[in-house]
């Protein structure tokens, strides 16, 4: 059996190794489609917290059983997995938050993921297609990140929301606030993928900030309220330094993108506004029911999002192009 491996950043390697040992509890899985988000691109770069090397990558995916006996499940169904690998027992998951499990292991992060042409997973991470495509099976985990920031911020009809970044989980998070009834704004410094928020997924308001003072477009979207919401999907440290001050009185910010070092503020600032400041972690499995829902209902598109299909024999070579802005990437697939 194949498998790429990240050995150090900016290193793959493909390696062979010994098909995967089902063990009691467990399902084997036929890799599929594997998605290429932001956490594989930071790990290539070495800038991925909570991560350690060498692993294999890989946590947005499509399979098909090979063995299995999970009730309601038999070989050859198709299917996707919650790759968060929690405990059960901790404080969080004892209140219903497997997402931010004390002890949690990511598939393709904390745990090798699904770079590799077989891989074993709990029965219990399972999630049935529900009559979707392969396709759109690989882009249920980064657009439930996207549904789980929305709930977090509770975004209600008619709101202001603010997305800074319109990568694949600022796109998600746009769509998913618009479901929710909100007037939507993305900020990115892409122009190609703020043409892509309005022309796929309906979003009323863009801004780059090269391009224009960000809170004087802010000021005169919103009348000079400022959104309620403001949700970052960047992880860039200046970008979530700078966007306190776009925050309306009494609103929320809520975090999506991981930056390693410590963010700063000013407290006055946020302190006269009443402020909510909050992370947005992963995801549960209502935010996934959630997102396979809207795509059956045609409420997302998610094959849209998909601009690059890449073979997996051909990864470790074309990988360090998907950094590159000219390259266009939206959505990177892995197609085994």
């Amino acid at each position: 059996m194949k498998a790429l491996v990240c050995t150090t950043p900016r290193q793959f390697d493909y390696i062979n190794t010994e098909m995967p040992i089902t063990a009691e509890g467990e399902t084997l899985l036929k890799i599929e489609r594997i998605g290429i988000c932001g956490t594989d691109l930071h790990a290539f770069e070495g800038t991925q917290p909570y991560f350690n090397y060498p692993r294999i990558l890989g946590h947005e995916l499509a399979a098909t059983i090979v063995e299995t006996k999970a009730i309601g499940f038999t070989a050859d169904d198709k299917v996707t997995i919650i790759p968060y690998m929690h405990c059960g027992n901790c404080t969080a998951c004892n209140s219903g938050k497997n997402n931010c499990c004390v002890n949690m292991r990511v598939f393709g992060v904390h745990i090798d993921g699904g770079m590799r042409e077989f891989v074993t997973v709990p029965n219990h991470a399972l999630l049935k297609s529900e009559g979707l495509s392969i396709d759109e099976l690989g882009l249920i985990e980064p657009l439930a990140i996207g549904a789980h920031a929305v709930n977090r911020a509770a975004v209600t009809k008619g709101e202001f929301v603010l997305v800074i970044g319109a990568g694949p989980i600022g796109l998600g998070i746009a769509q998913f606030a618009r479901i929710a009834g909100a007037h939507v704004i993305v900020v990115d410094v892409n122009d190609d993928r703020l043409q892509f928020c309005s022309t796929n997924v309906g979003v009323e308001h863009t801004i780059n900030p090269l391009k224009q003072d960000v809170m004087e477009a802010l000021k005169l979207i919103t009348r000079n309220n400022m959104p309620t919401v403001v949700i970052d999907a960047t992880g860039n440290l200046d970008a979530i330094n700078n966007a306190f001050v776009y925050l309306a009185h009494g609103g929320r910010y809520v975090l999506v993108g991981l930056q390693k070092e410590q963010i700063s503020f000013s407290h006055p600032e946020f302190h006269k506004r009443e402020a909510t400041l909050m992370s947005s972690r992963n995801a549960n499995v209502s935010d996934f029911e959630h997102v396979m829902e809207c795509i059956k209902n045609g409420l997302v598109q998610p094959t849209n999002y998909i601009t690059h299909k890449v073979a997996f024999d051909e990864v470790a070579t074309q990988f360090e192009s998907l950094l590159d802005p000219n390259s266009k990437v939206v959505k990177a697939v892995v197609v085994f």
